[in-house]
């Protein structure tokens, strides 16, 4: 598996998943039905990656990750990151080494911390990952999520001090 940065001709092998996420409706609040040019705008700004495998003749596209400032401004020292990884390559180890090479990022482009804004509580296996990467839950927003099969749910925030 290899990470590199996405572009634009990579969209079309990630909207798939992408929607098949967002359709599930159990991780992400994005509106569902977004057509692929509108789901494109909410995903394909500031740093975004891809998670590969295979020749580059034969790509497959494993998961993606965009991350950037969390805020403008005077909040643009915080970081925060999203994450999806195909529904086909979970259990690869996709997502922690997305979480991973996010972590490196935002260092190395000196942000003083990552913060996830809303980490859907009954995504266990997010929390789980970004635990053992270091993030603390900070707070959680009681009910602010509607998932699909548990109803409303908390949403986490979680941070990573990086300095």
């Amino acid at each position: 598996m290899q990470i590199r940065e996405a572009t634009a001709d990579d969209w079309p092998k990630i909207y798939p998943f992408w929607s098949e996420i967002v359709a599930a409706g159990e991780t992400y609040a994005y509106p569902e039905g977004l057509s692929s040019e509108e789901a494109k705008e909410t995903w394909m700004y500031d740093h975004v990656v891809v998670a590969v495998e295979g020749d580059p003749e034969n790509e497959q596209i494993l998961g993606s990750a965009k991350m950037g400032p969390n805020r403008p401004g005077r909040g643009s020292h915080i970081g925060t990151a999203s994450f999806m990884v195909s529904p086909h390559a979970r259990g690869k180890g996709v997502g922690r080494a997305l979480g991973d090479y996010c972590v490196t990022w935002h260092k190395d482009n000196g942000f003083h911390g990552i913060q996830f804004n809303a980490v859907v509580e009954t995504n266990t296996t997010a929390v789980r990952l970004w635990k053992s990467l270091g993030f603390q839950i900070i707070g959680t927003v009681p009910d602010a999520f509607d998932s699909r099969s548990h109803g409303r749910v908390g949403l986490h925030v979680m941070y990573l001090p990086l300095t």
